[in-house]
């Protein structure tokens, strides 16, 4: 049986044409696409290059990476800053998705928490407030976050979340725990929602330990398994520096396969035991 060979119809000239039309819309993509993620990373560079408020009793420091895959751009962030009532408000949370739109809503979320803040300073009045502005904004994304107020003059730590990873904390009797209190929704889902706060007050050196999910969770890799590990770390790590202990943390990343963004917040109050003896 002979074969046939198919004649294209189109010339070798019109071929080429289409090609190249082709290959400038890919190229267009990939340029539209490389701007998205180079606008989102400045907006995550502005945001997170905020100094951290510097008390006499209380370090802090913040770590943050970014997802792996390199046009996957998240909205994770931390924060720190005064507030009117001469306490410090301590903030740390993930905006759903990984796009620009990701990126400039962690910037307003970021910013209404700053604004609410004004008339409160409760973290779940903050969080509930922030909650039904989000929601009247209509944005479609959800955000999670923990809010943290710290008293520097009676030494409580007040902290309420919404829907966001459990904070860990450590006393330098070695006691590490994942604090499990009760919390809210996400931001952003339903108006009205409520958000209790719990406090404690700091009477001895302690660390506490503000995470997002990119740290401890990964596709095959479990978030119960990611803070144990974190519990690890931070158990018995009292007397390490914050900046030290935050980059121990952020590594935990790497067994997650790091594929979300990371952030970590860590809080020690208090000096070393041998420094409070001495100097009271």
């Amino acid at each position: 049986m002979t074969r046939r060979r198919t004649v294209s119809s189109m010339d070798p000239g019109d071929l080429l044409h289409t090609l190249g039309d082709l290959t400038g819309r890919i190229l267009d993509r990939i340029e539209f696409q490389q701007a998205r993620v180079e606008l989102a990373a400045a907006l995550q560079r502005q945001v997170l290059a905020a100094e951290l408020p510097v008390l006499p009793r209380l370090q802090v420091a913040g770590r943050y990476a970014p997802a792996r895959a390199g046009l996957d751009i998240g909205g994770d962030w931390y924060d720190g800053f005064l507030m009117p009532d001469g306490s410090v408000g301590f903030t740390i949370g993930d905006v759903q998705g990984h796009d620009v739109e990701a990126a400039a809503l962690m910037g307003q979320v970021r910013t209404c928490l700053r604004a609410v803040a004004i008339a409160t300073t409760d973290p779940g009045e903050v969080l509930r407030r922030t909650n039904d502005l989000l929601v009247s904004m209509d944005s479609g994304l959800f955000v999670t976050c923990s809010f943290l107020r710290f008293d520097p003059v009676t030494s409580e730590l007040a902290d309420a979340r919404a829907g966001h990873v459990p904070a860990v904390w450590a006393t330098a009797d070695g006691r590490c725990d994942i604090i499990l209190n009760d919390g809210g929704l996400p931001l952003g889902i339903n108006a009205g929602e409520s958000y209790p706060s719990t406090r404690r007050l700091l009477t001895d050196v302690c660390a506490f330990v503000l995470l997002t999910d990119g740290v401890v969770e990964g596709p095959s890799y479990p978030i119960e398994e990611g803070l144990g590990r974190v519990v690890e770390l931070v158990g018995g790590a009292c007397s390490t520096e914050p900046d030290e202990l935050a980059a121990r943390i952020i590594k935990v990343a790497d067994f997650t396969g790091h594929s979300d963004d990371a952030a970590v917040l860590v809080l020690r109050y208090g000096g070393l035991p041998e420094q409070r003896q001495g100097g009271g």
